[in-house]
């Protein structure tokens, strides 16, 4: 088994969670929650977040507007939905509990599972 793989498949475990969070607090592009994510080092190209946020509009987490750019083309803003807070505080409880129950199991010492 290839650790990258493990690894690979922790972080698209937890992007959406990522995605929806860095929207809870002010609408953006494309462009900038990618940054956001390599700054935090999750490894993600835009092959991987450009699907992601189409799904994230089609199950009804997100919207999107244009805004015209100074500086290019109109940059396609995106934001959360009602639906979408909802979500995001469903999995920031999900997230807490699955933190903690992890944890617990990664803290246990060898003598107590003896």
């Amino acid at each position: 088994m290839k650790i990258e793989n493990t690894k690979a498949q922790m972080r698209k475990g937890v992007l959406e969670y990522c995605i929806l969070s860095i929207l809870r607090d002010q609408d953006k592009y494309a462009s900038e929650i990618l940054e956001t994510l390599k700054n935090a080092k999750m490894l993600v190209v835009e092959g991987t977040i450009y699907p992601l946020l189409t799904r994230l509009k089609n199950a009804g987490l997100l919207n999107y507007r244009w805004e015209e750019s100074t500086s290019g083309p109109p940059r396609k803003y995106y934001t959360l939905t009602d639906t979408g807070k909802l979500f995001l505080h469903e999995l920031s409880s999900t997230w807490e509990e699955l933190h903690n129950a992890v944890t617990i199991v990664t803290s246990q010492k060898t003598s107590d599972n003896e």
